[in-house]
Order: C-alpha cells, then structure tokens, then sequence
C-alpha cells in the first residue's frame, strides 16, 4: 500500500502541434531523441530465472505503431547471451512462469482475443490455451507438485438495480438504464467505474479442465499466491475487514485449504499484511507489512512467521527503508529483497538471523516515461540475481550477477538509441535554503553541452517534478527528461523532502503539510544548478506530474522567477480532491486526518488554488479526461481561475487517458509535444531570433 502513498501511430491524430511547430521538434538535429522514437523503444521485464542461473525468461516489451499500445512477447536469454523467442509476439504475452521441473512455462497471453493462461512445454515446443475464462487472470503461481495453476480473477456480481422500467414497446429505443451506485469505493483510475463483484482465488489443473474457485464473498482476494510446501492450500493476502473500503490499506494474510476450502486468517492488525511467500522448506511464510499510523508514509517491514500463523517478527525493525519485492533463498535460510536507497534500487540477502548484504544494484529502467526508481528480480538455487538492469541511457535490460559485478545479458535498445546523441546524467547534492536538509538531484545535460560550455553558450533549464508525492526519482532512463534535452534544455530533477528511499523521518516531514518546504528544496535545486554556470537565468521552466503538478502549481503561485509552467494532473483544491479522487477514504485519513468540513482551513492552506492570485507565470494545464486519480474537475477550475485573473494560461485535455497518460506511446509523445511546445514558445533568446528574423 506505500505505492498508494507513493497507482498508468506517427501521426497524432488529436493532437496537430510537436511536429509542425517552429522552433520545437522539428528543428532537432538528426542524431537526437525525436517524439516518434518512443515507438522504437523496448524494456525487459516479467522475468523467471532457471534454478541453475543459466537462463533468463522475460518479457520483451515493445511499442506497436499500429495499435497504439504497449505490447510484449516472451524470450529466452542465457548466461551466454544468446537469445531466443519463446513466442511469436503478434500478441500480448505477458507473466512467464516456469514450472518446478522447469520443463513447462505458464504464462498469460491475449491470442485467442481475451487474456487466458497458457502453457508451453519447453522440451517438444507445443503451446496449449489451458483456460477460457470470462475475465483476465493474473498472480499466477505453480503448485510444488507441477500438477495445478493459482491464479486470481475478477468475478463479476449482479449489478445493482432498485428500479425497472416497464411498458417499452417491442422495438422501442430507449435510453441506456440508469445506472445505481451505493458503494463507498465505486470507481479506480485506468479501470473506470467498477463493475459489481471482487477478485477470487482460483485453481486449475496443469493439463487443462475447469477452473476452481477456492474463495467466496464480497471481498478481494489475491495479491502474491503462494503454495504451501505439499501443495495442499495456498496463501495469499485479502482485506476482509468489515469496512474495507473506508480501510483500505488493512489486508491480511490468510490460507485456503485446496480440498475443502477452509479458510484461515494468520494475521491480524490494522495495516496492511500482504505479499505473503511460504518457505521451500514449508516451515515459515515471510511476508511484508506495517502499523496503520494514518501517516503519509510508514516503512514497509519484512516479517516471518509459522506456517499455521501465530506470532510473527520483523527482520528489518532496524532498517529505515520500505522492502519491495521478496524471494527465499532455497534452503530457506534468508531471504533476497529489494529496496530504494537514495534513488536506486537494491537487492540484498537477509538472513533469518544476521545482518544483510547487498549483492545486486542498478536495478530499474521498467518507468521509461519518468525516472522513477524500481525494479524485478528473481534468484537461482547458487545465489545468482537475474534482474532488470538500469542505465540511465537505456531502458531496462537483463543482467545477472553473482560476485561484484553484473553481466548484461541484452542490449534490448542498441538498434534505437546505440546512433543517438543522448543526454548525460549526472548527480548533484545540495541542501536546502530552509534548513540545510541534504537533497539529492540529477542533471541531464543535452547533447554538445560541454562543447557549448566552452563556448560560452547559456542554456534554458527546466525543473522537472516527480509525483508521489511519497516517490522517488534516481539515475535510470526516462523518455521525456531524454526529449526534453535533446532541444537543448538543460533538465534537472529532484528528491524533495517527502520522497521515499531516504528514511522515514524525511518522507514524514510533508505528513499533514503538503506542499510546504518541499518548495524551498526545488528552489535551491533550481540555484545550485545556475552556480554551477551556463544556464540563462531568464529562461527558466518548470513542469511535474500528479504531485509534481501539484507542486508546479504550488511554484507558480509563490515565485515569478520561471518564464512558463506546465503542470501536469495536479491537486489543485485538496477539499475538492478528496471529494472526487478514486481513493478517497485513503487521502482523508492519511494525508489531512480530518474530512475536509472538520479542517478547511488546513485544506485550503496546502490548495494551490488560495495562491492563484498571485500567479503571473504563462501557465499550461495537461490532464487525461478519464483520469479518477486527480480529475479533470482539478485542471478546469485552476484553468478557469487563472483565466479570471488575466494570466496567459491554456489547457490540453488528452482524450480517453487515464492518470497513466504514458501508457499509450501517443499519449507520451503529446504530453512531451505540448510541454517543450509551451516552453518554446515563452523563451526569450527564442523570441530575440525570431525578432531577427522579422527585421531581415
């Protein structure tokens, strides 16, 4: 549930500007980063490594042209190098699982139309569509034995209907029913307004048949599926609190017996207890959790307990960082998790009873839109970490590693990006002019920046702004800070206190009080790159997204130092956020711990919105009309007030987008269009050319 703190053609058919605008784009030299690139690109995930660690299954990611939509196919690399398609790619196949005797891969795949679990058997080459479900499967999980699947699906109930309209004639049209909604959590970004019923676990046998639903009630049931050493019950995390939708981040881990469906709870407090994987040895089950304090942020602990359940411990009470995703070691000794550490991603060995060591880093590069950190991993029987490999030049790729250094397996975007001139990153550290808090940033300096330097050439900077706003961003690749510089900017982003991977303390310092001094780190991010020289000072930008927006919006209304803003799926009226965002109950509690009738007064204080009278920066606004994380109704009524007060300002809506605007490789290359579009046009060495221009 930290991640709820922390939730996404050529031509643009609606959205005519980036490539006939003068001045952006279309004046990029050859060997830069073009919108239209973001079709060429790949990334490496989903991946399953052999228990001998000389192979790599993973999912080949790639952006179809024709269909406007990320794509993906399952390949085979190994230790070698040398890769091979596991399928045929012309469809969406996606969650490689190999079986115990890892002479079977089960995976999810979009062939015959709708997503159904399939099998290939890796000895003859056959594949087999071994469900035919109504919904889209997914956790899926093999038994010990090799003879049965879990999985999770959404099963729909029967819609809610009080009132029936009679006396429609034969053949009349009427209007569509009307559609009756008393559920306190109705509706969730990218999925819309959710249909009646809940996700159940289910089982089906490895050589095809029926599937089996173990779980029952109005409750969803799912997350990680583990097996029980005998392959007898399954674990698994649910929240079956009696008001789960107010208590959103309760989960709890329980266990479903196969043959009669007993359920049992094995943990049992306010908070989320989820993840859950039983050990190899079938003694214990590690799991990962904390305390509901009702706080913007709380470290995610790695716990274990019996396998019946009973009393559990923290291995990492001692450790001031949230856990990701958890493996056991095969002798069941320890585990491998992975964690953020100032912006990067690590894989250590936690021992049942010991300290933890590090054995894998650089792991991320699965974000390409954004710099955000995280990442996969998986580990082979002798300690070899297999995991997504982050550069901040490329997106993710495979390595593995055991001993100092990773071998990079693949070289998923040397065909796209190995003949481009791409932006160098680099860190800056620097404290804040508040209270000389440490914050930690990164630069990306755009192609021929040094040969410029020396030239005595002065550069546009733009501030980019991660969400969250309990996120965080680090060194790893991102599309748009990458297109951003290749038109000359200068682009810098940072960790302003309230991101994660830096301890509780910092993440907790904008808890109840956001924004705040997060504005005074952006600022002196903003000066401690001007003192490093070259930037033009009159030609300073600012953009974010999500909180980031929120905080773009924040800026604009507290300084007149930035020639333009775009801000991006803001917050821009807490008291009207919460009253319309997806995960309402969530924001009330942990993010003001009032209703906003019982706080106004602190709501409004933290709302850009009682700031817009001071705003004079030219201000854009860029939302997806279907986003249900922050809506639409937060970008038309920031618009509509900087309109009222006479600020140059324009909105762009992207049509049918969720809060994840990137998912649709148009969509990423019109927000990019617009904002380096807004920017162009609001630079004043720009305007000075083009005032040349006219007089000759």
């Amino acid at each position: 549930m930290n991640k709820i703190k922390k939730a996404i053609a050529l031509t643009l058919l609606t959205t005519p500007i980036a490539f006939s605008v003068p001045y952006a784009f279309a004046a990029s030299a050859d060997n830069t980063l073009k919108l239209e690139d973001i079709f060429t690109l790949e990334y490496a995930s989903g991946l399953d490594m052999t228990n001998d660690g000389k192979a790599v299954y993973f999912v080949r990611n790639y952006m179809d042209i024709q269909s406007d939509k990320k794509l993906g196919n399952i390949w085979k690399v190994t230790k070698d190098k040398v890769m091979t398609p596991v399928t045929n790619g012309l469809h969406a196949d996606f969650s490689p699982t190999l079986s115990p005797d890892e002479t079977k891969l089960a995976f999810i795949s979009t062939a015959s139309g709708s997503p159904q679990v399939h099998i290939k058997w890796l000895n003859g080459g056959q594949t087999g569509q071994i469900t035919h479900l109504s919904g889209s499967p997914s956790n899926l999980s093999w038994s010990p034995d090799g003879k049965r699947l879990a999985f999770s699906q959404f099963v729909k109930g029967t819609p809610k209907s009080p009132v029936s309209l009679k006396g429609k004639p034969e053949g009349a049209k009427w209007a569509d029913s009307a559609i009756y909604i008393d559920d306190l959590f109705y509706r969730a970004d990218g999925a819309g307004y959710i249909p009646a019923g809940n996700s159940q676990i289910f089982v089906v046998s490895a050589d095809g048949g029926t599937p089996r639903q173990l779980t029952q009630g109005e409750f969803d049931h799912g997350g990680n599926i583990s097996w029980s050493s005998d392959s007898k019950a399954v674990v698994f995390s649910a929240n079956r609190h009696p008001d789960s939708d107010l208590e959103l981040t309760d989960d709890n881990v329980y266990r479903v017996d196969i043959a009669s469906g007993e359920m049992l709870q094995l943990t049992d407090r306010i908070g989320p207890d989820n993840s859950p994987v039983v050990s190899p040895d079938g003694k214990l089950i590690a799991y990962l959790g904390y305390d509901e304090k009702y706080t913007n942020y709380e470290n995610t602990q790695l716990y274990v307990m019996d396998a019946n359940g009973g009393v559990s411990r923290s291995l990492t009470n001692d450790f001031d960082r949230s856990i990701g995703n958890v493996k056991w070691a095969h002798d069941s000794k320890g585990l491998y998790v992975s964690y953020d550490d100032k912006g990067e991603t690590y894989v250590a060995y936690q021992p049942l009873k010991g300290k933890r060591k590090i054995v894998a880093e650089k792991i991320g590069g699965l974000s390409f839109g954004r710099p955000y950190s995280g990442g996969e991993f998986d580990v082979a029987k002798d300690g070899t970490v297999a995991f997504t490999y982050s550069d901040p030049q490329r997106p993710a790729d495979i390595a593995i590693q055991k001993g100092e250094q990773p071998n990079v397996l693949t070289q998923l975007n040397d065909d796209a990006l190995g003949h481009k001139d791409i932006a160098s990153i680099k860190e800056l550290n620097l404290t804040s002019s508040f209270d000389d808090m440490p914050i930690q940033a990164w630069v990306a300096y755009p192609p021929g920046f040094e040969e410029g330097k020396k030239q005595g050439q002065r550069y546009p900077l733009i501030l980019e702004i991660h969400g969250g706003p309990v996120a965080n961003y680090g060194p790893h690749f991102s599309a748009e800070i990458q297109l951003m510089a290749a038109q000359g900017y200068v682009v810098v982003y940072a960790n302003p206190r309230g991101s994660d991977s830096y301890g509780k303390a910092f993440a907790q310092t904008i808890d109840k009080n956001y924004p705040s001094q997060d504005y005074d780190d952006l600022m002196s991010t903003v000066d401690a790159v001007i003192a490093q020289g070259s930037i033009d000072e009159k030609n300073l930008f600012v953009t974010g997204g999500s909180g980031g927006g929120t905080l773009t919006a924040w800026i604009v209304g507290h300084t007149e130092r930035f020639a333009a803003a775009v801000v991006a799926k803001p917050v821009i009226n807490w008291y009207s956020f919460v009253l319309t965002s997806d995960f309402y109950p969530f924001f009330y509690k942990n993010w003001f711990g009032k209703k906003p009738w019982e706080a106004q007064d602190l709501y409004m204080k933290h709302s850009p919105i009682s700031y817009v009278g001071n705003v004079t920066t030219p201000t854009m606004l860029l939302t997806g009309e279907s986003d249900h994380r922050t809506p639409i109704s937060e970008t038309e009524q920031y618009y509509q007030a900087l309109k009222l007060q006479g600020v140059e300002s324009a909105m762009v809506r992207i049509p049918g987008a969720s809060h994840s605007i990137y998912k649709r490789p148009s969509n990423l290359m019109s927000k990019v269009g617009y904002i380096m579009w807004w920017f162009d046009k609001h630079r004043t060495d720009k305007l000075i050319e083009r005032d040349r221009s006219i007089s000759k």
